[in-house]
């Protein structure tokens, strides 16, 4: 069986702190070690030898493709400036204190300089993937009225929709809710305390999704304002009593029945769904395209392959 630590693979090639090289361009053990350490943060089982050597793996794929996207970024002009880096930062940090915000960076084990660095990264290759991809996508209406006609019964409802956000609170604070506020409730008075002031709020005209952003502590839609899609009727019916009476909001409520391609919310679901699909597919060759012209070492995988007949 193949059990393989970070610390088991010694990437000589280009130097024991070396895993890989782009044109030249060092990434080291470091930096893929932080972004390792970000994932597993707050973890309650860490991952085995295999699987943390994989998620290691991963990481310096993702740092290598970013490396070669910043190569050609400096060939473009398009290298994020500070400015727009600064300005980022400002935007991040606006709704939180500046110690809500160091503990933020204190709890994902990185420094200010390295979500600087990160905040550069994902600004440059943002803006080479636009000029390069995104701004040549067009979706004609014909594809529109093709993908409609060809997937007509995608747009059969068989029974009424709820589009539903909430607003989630619990006795129980988990480590990984992070809202705006850092609110977790830590007991049944603390939560019903919350819920009546959140409450109070939307009776006063405060804006729901706002405070679903601040103060709900459920991880998966605290960020996007506690929207929670589509939900059928009848899964409404079977969900448990307490999720019914947990704060929701009604945005809006689909009938059952043909939606057709003249109604302008069908329009713009498939418009985006085919946008992101071929800028998905354009992305995918991009990248191969950039690998194939740069010159790649993954002294980690390297040695990940030479240690298979010795590993126990």
């Amino acid at each position: 069986m193949l059990l393989l630590g970070l610390a088991g693979c010694q990437s000589r090639q280009g130097g024991d702190d070396v895993m890989a090289s782009v044109d030249g361009r060092k990434i080291y053990r470091n930096d893929v070690e932080k972004y390792y350490q970000n994932q597993t943060a707050g973890s309650d089982q860490q991952p085995i030898a295999e699987q943390a050597t994989s998620l290691r793996l991963g990481i310096l794929k993702e740092l290598i493709d970013d490396e070669i996207l910043m190569h050609r970024a400096e060939k473009l002009g398009l290298l994020a400036t500070d400015e727009e880096v600064n300005h980022k930062l400002s935007e991040i940090k606006s709704p939180y204190s500046q110690e809500q915000f160091d503990k933020k960076l204190k709890e994902k084990k990185i420094t200010v300089d390295d979500f600087k660095r990160d905040l550069r990264r994902s600004l440059t290759v943002e803006k080479v993937i636009n000029k390069e991809i995104t701004s040549k996508i067009n979706i004609s209406d014909q594809d529109i009225a093709d993908y409609y006609h060809a997937h007509k019964s995608e747009f059969n409802l068989i029974e009424p929709q709820y589009h539903l956000a909430q607003i989630w609170v619990t006795t129980q604070p988990n480590p990984q809710v992070h809202n705006l506020q850092n609110s977790k409730a830590q007991n049944e008075a603390e939560a019903r305390k919350k819920i009546q002031m959140l409450t109070n709020r939307l009776d006063s005209g405060d804006d729901f999704a706002t405070l679903a952003m601040n103060y709900s502590e459920d991880t998966e839609t605290s960020g996007n304002g506690g929207d929670l899609g589509f939900t059928p009727e009848s899964a409404l019916h079977n969900t448990d009593p307490l999720t019914r009476d947990a704060v929701v909001k009604l945005i809006a409520r689909e009938p059952a029945g043909q939606r057709e391609l003249s109604d302008p919310r069908v329009q713009q679901g498939i418009r985006q769904q085919l946008r992101e699909r071929r800028e998905q597919l354009l992305k995918s060759a991009y990248y191969e395209d950039l690998r194939e012209h740069a010159k790649v070492q993954n002294y980690f995988a390297q040695d990940i392959l030479r240690n298979i007949g010795t590993a126990k």
